[in-house]
């Protein structure tokens, strides 16, 4: 994984009446790494919708945990001088395991619902969203500058996992 792209496993408490889980704790400190969330928000997306690629300059981190269906992020780095320049990252979540994806903002990054149900994702970010001055540069999803290492053709979010 990239620096600091970081999954933890959730813990679910099952009883009769269903299951309980903490989601983020600001004393996880070897998994926040100190960050101080500050707005939570939710996304729901159609089956192959793929919303990707952008990033954050001011420092931002984003956490994201999949409540409904199954999510394939993309994270890239194409940082100057940064040691992982051209790595790609491409962790798939589901509703089925529950886990939590921390992101830092200055890499390019994305998601498609990968599940054949719509998908419904929680996040929390450490930077409130200025409606004025927004924190986000973007990219087209089909951006041909944004590599895939393992084929060295541009990253092809709708190539099968098994090809």
């Amino acid at each position: 994984m990239l620096p600091g792209v970081k999954i933890r496993d959730l813990n679910k408490i099952p009883d009769e009446r269903g299951f309980f889980s903490e989601l983020l704790r600001a004393d996880w400190k070897e998994f926040t790494e100190g960050d101080i969330f500050v707005q939570s928000n939710m996304s729901m997306s159609y089956p192959g919708i793929i919303r990707a690629w952008h990033r954050h300059t001011r420092g931002q981190v984003d956490y994201f945990i999949v409540l409904k269906g199954a999510y394939k992020f993309g994270i890239y780095d194409d940082g100057e001088g940064s040691e992982t320049r051209g790595q790609l990252d491409t962790p798939v979540l589901t509703s089925e395991k529950l886990q939590i994806l921390r992101v830092p903002g200055f890499y390019w990054h994305g998601s498609k619902v990968v599940s054949s149900e719509l998908g419904l994702l929680l996040y929390f970010v450490t930077r409130l969203y200025d409606y004025n001055n927004p924190d986000e540069e973007r990219r087209p999803w089909n951006d041909p500058t944004i590599i895939d290492p393992k084929t060295g053709q541009p990253f092809d979010w709708n190539k099968p996992p098994h090809k």
